[in-house]
């Protein structure tokens, strides 16, 4: 049970969470269970910001906290809140050191960062501070600060650090302190801010500013909304600090979603450089083994395509991760044309396929305006060690002559089929 005089915080009808406060007279910072909210998507959290009610519990009762503003209970932005936040940082990030308050370094700009932090693995962090309802564009103006500090060097930092104890801690060597903390023996400007996070901290959040974090967070920042609604609590204002975004309980999942994005992004950029790389190989003996691939030019697309002559009609080279191969693709604005070529070639399946030397594939794609005839069974592809591209290639000209050697002699009667088709004039 409860012990009178606690507060209870409620965010939901799920789930209940008990907090005590301190006697005093200055703003009472707890930290309850995370807001439950409207998913937006996978990667987001909630996108509409459901508020919380905090409760006083008596020994006959359960009495509901007003809600009240920081202004109305005589709490500046700078000078209370800033403050208090800044020699208890951990009310709205954990593990973080404060390196600035007031930060304005610049030689260009007369702006201020309201607080600079740095985390154990050596990110910055630009922590932006409100004390109204609705942020205001505080997202935007972070995002500039982020910007403007994400080339700062340790030795940088020491600096900055240095002048910031200098008011608050006289005589502390800032370049210990800050190796400390991050657990280093020595500085490394190769570490140091490789990433620069965005903590967003106000009494609430309006709709437009969740809509643009979220999104922003989507597209790789690393942007968190704390709101820090106070409550009324006679001669106390009770504070519940809540990590609206992203929601905890989805932190770890969306930074995993995160990691496979940009590991998918990474190999995308990876296949494509393998590829052009292996059609640079490839052409110059395609053309000579094949002279229509004459003059062709390497692409980071997985294949190469040559005209077999008529209109429509066009040979292709295949290379994916593991596997290569050859395709006849047929491919012509009339869709009845093309699935007349497909069904005579289809006529001629055995005669075609022995003289290829092995069976291949038939999809005639009924769904679709082209058809296709295939053979995806060559062996080694783009994430083949390099030593083993030219046998691969070898086998890719192989099939592509014996592919060609099968359809030519039928294509001019396939063709001479389905214009008969399509002009009305096919002999019954």
């Amino acid at each position: 049970m409860c012990p009178p005089g606690a507060l209870i915080t409620r965010s939901s009808k799920e789930h209940w969470s008990a907090k005590t406060p301190t006697s005093g007279t200055r703003p009472q910072m707890g930290r309850g269970r995370p807001l439950r909210g409207q998913k937006m998507s996978s990667h987001a959290s909630a996108s509409m910001i459901y508020l919380m009610a905090v409760f006083r519990l008596t020994k006959d009762s359960i009495v509901k906290l007003p809600d009240t503003s920081f202004a109305h209970r005589g709490v500046k932005e700078r000078t209370d809140l800033q403050r208090l936040l800044r020699n208890n940082i951990g009310v709205v990030a954990d593990d973080v050191l404060i390196i600035a308050e007031e930060f304005d370094y610049w030689e260009v700009s007369k702006r201020r960062i309201d607080l600079l932090a740095v985390d154990h693995d050596a990110n910055l962090i630009v922590i932006e501070l409100k004390r109204d309802d609705e942020g205001g564009h505080m997202d935007l103006q972070a995002i500039r600060y982020a910007a403007m500090v994400s080339s700062m060097t340790f030795a940088q930092a020491v600096e900055v650090y240095q002048a910031f104890l200098g008011k608050t801690a006289v005589g502390q060597s800032a370049k210990n302190k800050l190796l400390e903390f991050l657990k280093w023996n020595e500085p490394s400007e190769e570490k140091f801010a490789g990433k620069v996070q965005i903590i967003l901290v106000a009494a609430d959040f309006s709709k437009e500013l969740t809509t643009s974090v979220l999104w922003l967070n989507e597209q790789g920042l690393d942007m968190r909304c704390v709101r820090l609604k106070p409550y009324d609590n006679g001669s106390e204002t009770i504070v519940d600090a809540q990590q609206v975004i992203p929601l905890p309980e989805a932190e770890d999942y969306i930074e995993r979603v995160k990691a496979k994005d940009q590991a998918a992004r990474a190999e995308g950029s990876d296949r494509h450089v393998l590829r052009r790389a292996f059609w640079i190989e490839f052409l110059p003996q395609a053309a000579t083994a094949t002279p229509r691939f004459e003059g062709k030019t390497p692409v980071d697309a997985y294949y190469i395509t040559a005209s077999a002559g008529p209109s429509g009609l066009r040979y292709t080279y295949l290379v994916w991760l593991d596997v290569a191969g050859v395709e006849f693709y047929i491919n012509r604005d009339d869709v009845t044309f093309n699935k007349a070529i497909f069904d005579y070639l289809h006529s001629k399946k055995e005669e075609i396929e022995r003289v290829y030397g092995k069976s291949i594939g038939w999809e005639r794609l009924d769904s679709k305006r082209a058809s296709r005839l295939f053979d995806d069974s060559v062996p080694g592809g783009i994430h083949s060690p390099r030593d083993q591209w030219p046998a691969t290639q070898r086998d890719m000209m192989d099939a592509m002559i014996r592919l060609e050697k099968a359809l030519a002699p039928h294509l001019n009667a396939a063709v001479e089929h389905a214009s008969a088709r399509t002009d009305g004039t096919e002999e019954k």
